[in-house]
């Protein structure tokens, strides 16, 4: 049966051949665990392992696992949707916010910020695929909402985020990648980060770019929602 610390391995050895493919630092590359449903247990196995970044969808599970894992040196990534009410918790307890898609949050978020943190790392999801039940702005939209979530306060912008249709199809990830990718370089500013790729198309967002692959079941294991 293999352990975390192997996935860990493993999934790094995917990393560093997707990025020697595509011409690229596999430095450049981080891995954010996406550890939701996952008890604070695997959290402490990854990061022995040698893991630091932990991506979470539901508030109160982290904050849950947050105060079990005190004693660890981690960075905490929110990655799922947000509503209003959970702003000021996320704006306290995360480093980075990966999944904001309207202005409304954007402006909570950098309110909210404790005035004694860093400023709160943002990517702003994109609905590339245009599918109904996927959280994003527009492409049409992003422009405007990224000039505005810019100018605020508390925040730090970092680039864009996306979860594409799933498919299996190489070309037509790519093609949705390569779309992040050229909407991000679309809007001139100093953006250095493209959160794009998961378990099953790590390969094809590293060659399109990705800096943050978001990787799950591949380090875990297959997901048990009804301990969400």
């Amino acid at each position: 049966m293999t352990t975390i610390a192997d996935n860990i391995t493993t999934v790094a050895a995917r990393i560093a051949a997707a990025a020697q493919a595509a011409g690229r630092d596999s430095a450049s590359i981080g891995l954010l665990a996406v550890s939701k449903t996952k008890p604070a247990a695997a959290v402490r196995e990854a990061h022995a392992a040698g893991l630091r970044d932990f991506g979470e969808n539901y508030l109160q599970e982290a904050l849950g696992k947050q105060a079990e894992l005190t004693d660890l040196p981690l960075c905490w990534h929110f990655i799922g949707p947000i509503q209003s009410n959970k702003t000021r918790a996320i704006a306290e307890h995360f480093d980075w916010v990966h999944s904001v898609d309207r202005l409304k949050i954007a402006q909570r978020l950098s309110e909210q910020r404790p005035a004694d943190l860093a400023p709160l790392n943002i990517c702003i999801q994109v609905n590339v695929s245009g599918e109904a039940s996927k959280s994003g702005c527009t492409p049409a939209d992003l422009p405007a909402l990224t000039a505005a979530i810019s100018a605020l306060p508390n925040l730090k912008l970092r680039g864009l985020m996306a979860i594409p249709e799933p498919t299996e199809e190489r070309a037509e990830q790519d093609a949705a990648f390569a779309t992040v990718r050229t909407l991000q370089d679309s809007l001139n500013l100093p953006l250095d980060t493209l959160s794009m790729g998961m378990s099953h198309d790590l390969e094809s967002a590293i060659a399109q770019g990705a800096t943050w692959v978001r990787i799950g079941t591949a380090l875990f294991g297959a997901r048990d929602y009804g301990q969400a």
